[in-house]
């Protein structure tokens, strides 16, 4: 069976058998993709091997693949509303950082292992990924293997039970969440107002500068029982009956601004349309609604805009980014041409052009060969995997330089992080089962149970900081602790205790700086 030596025959073989152990459920419980490293390591205890390219490739497209996903998420996450639960993360990562100190100098445990032991038990490939390319990535692979599957299960057990045994109302804090988001984010509303006001009469809209005022959005007008779409240059005239959507606190202030709130109702216009287009055409991404002139041109009217499953209230200065769902007020006979204009494909969405990908990447290797000084004699560069995700880091926030645009598509992205994810994985477990024996025999069972206590005391933490001394909802806590040990198996599990988004939006707060943040902490335990 010489045939399975044969580099991209063993590679395919190992790739397709862990995705079939990965897929394997038992109740409700698997291991998905990381079920690919225990399926190399016993291809390389039986001596196969892989080039070592497949590490530095699976490298770079899983680190840019993360950076770009994280981007936007990693600079909005310092924003006041996320600062508390930025705390909770931090001290559940640094549980498990001091946890696996302690084990390294009270247990003389190597560094490598108890690397591995560390992101194996927060269930973290990224921390993996990293920590192996400047540590030894046999021990780190293996201590990875030793502890990720108490790591997966306890972690998913703790989201799905914690509530029970720890006698938590889980429809009180449903409650307690809800009121909390209509106290901070209004829901918004429509209402229709007439036009009274003398001092707005004769005034365009632009003039009046009502989103800017208000932060209201005016969307259709009623003119002498014509209902008609405004745009900046429409000019209010007495009576006129318009349509506005905003928060409740904002429209009391364009009441006061336009005239009283009317019982009256607009009529559709058999003329307009609203509907939703997808913003993929790459040339509208980084422009303003303002800038976009085409819209003026065709009589269209942005009135919300669905962005990472959040709606927006747009105003004129609101930049349009790729992947976008516009809700738009157009005449009917120019919807070809606004179709065409904004792209409105998830065909070319889902284009790949690898030319910002490429020079990303190019940027990441020169910026992690960069030496900073520390001290006269002692210097630091981030590496292969620091250079890349800084660079796909800013240039997500970024968004696009001139023609290129550094965004790319979340079915890209998927898909570069899952093949990087599989070379980097098939290399190193086929690297780390050669010696696989003879480490298990060296540390036995002991690194099961390290494993396991990096894994709960980080749980234990999140209870007590996150209710007790924080006083976080806690379903948030279980979002934050999910985050913080970036487990999307957890967040799944989290959905059938809870109807609320409370955990997914904890999730999306802090996965971005827990992720890189676990990154860094690997590299620097890797390196005691």
């Amino acid at each position: 069976m010489e045939i399975f030596t044969t580099d991209y025959v063993a590679f395919f073989t190992i790739i397709a058998l862990g995705i079939i152990l990965g897929s394997v459920r038992i109740k409700g419980l698997s291991l998905d993709a990381s079920a690919i490293i225990f399926v190399a390591m016993a291809f390389g205890h039986y001596g196969v091997s892989l080039p070592p390219i497949f590490q530095q490739v699976g490298l770079i497209f899983f680190m840019f693949s993360v950076g770009i996903q994280a981007g936007p998420g990693f600079f909005g996450a310092f924003r006041t509303t996320g600062i508390k639960l930025l705390k909770l993360s931090g001290i559940i990562i640094a549980s498990a950082l001091i946890t696996t100190i302690a084990i390294i100098y009270f247990f003389d445990v190597d560094s490598a292992m108890a690397t591995g032991i560390f992101t194996g038990a927060i269930t973290s490939a990224s921390g993996l990924a990293a920590a192996a390319e400047i540590g030894d990535p046999h021990l780190i692979a293996i201590g990875f293997g030793l502890a990720y599957p108490f790591g997966i299960i306890s972690i998913i057990l703790f989201v799905r039970l914690s509530a029970s045994f720890l006698r938590i109302d889980i429809q009180k804090e449903e409650l307690k969440h809800r009121e909390d988001v209509l106290k901070h984010h209004p829901e918004p509303e429509q209402r229709n107002f007439s036009v009274e006001n003398p001092n707005v009469i004769g005034k365009t809209l632009s003039e009046l500068n009502i989103r800017g005022v208000t932060h209201t959005n005016i969307f259709k007008i009623l003119r002498e029982n014509t209902p008609i779409t405004p745009t900046g240059n429409t000019t209010l005239e007495r009576n006129d009956i318009i349509r506005a959507s905003g928060t409740s606190k904002d429209l009391n202030t364009l009441s006061y601004f336009i005239g009283p709130v009317t019982n009256i109702e607009i009529p559709e216009s058999q003329k307009y349309i609203v509907r939703r287009f997808l913003i993929s055409n790459r040339r509208n991404v980084g422009k303003t609604i303002a800038d976009s002139l085409f819209l003026q041109k065709l009589n269209a009217t942005v009135t919300a805009i669905r962005r990472a499953g959040i709606d927006l209230i747009p105003d004129a200065g609101t930049y349009l980014r790729l992947g976008d769902k516009v809700t738009i007020s157009v005449p009917v006979e120019n919807i070809p041409e606004l179709s065409r204009m904004l792209g409105d494909s998830r065909a070319e969405l889902d284009h790949l052009d690898f030319l910002p990908i490429a020079v990303g990447v190019l940027l990441g290797v020169f910026l992690g060969q960069v030496r900073f000084p520390i001290r006269p004699d002692v210097e630091f560069s981030l590496g292969l995997t620091g250079g890349v995700l800084i660079v796909a880091l800013l240039l997500s926030k970024i968004g696009k330089t001139g023609p290129v645009v550094w965004s790319i598509s979340h079915t890209t992205n998927q898909f570069l992080r899952k093949l990087g994810l599989l070379f980097f994985m098939a290399y190193i477990g086929t690297e780390a089962g050669k010696t696989l024996g003879t480490t298990i025999a060296e540390y036995g069972i002991s690194m099961i149970w390290m494993g396991a206590l990096i894994s709960l005391v980080p749980m234990i933490s999140a209870v007590f900081f996150g209710r007790r001394i924080l006083k976080i909802n806690y379903l948030s806590v279980l979002g934050v602790l999910s985050g913080s040990m970036t487990s999307s198996p957890a967040l799944s599990a989290v959905e059938s205790v809870s109807k609320t988004s409370a955990p997914q939006e904890a999730y999306t707060t802090v996965y971005p700086i827990s992720l890189v943040l676990i990154i860094i902490l690997s590299q620097i335990l890797v390196a005691l």
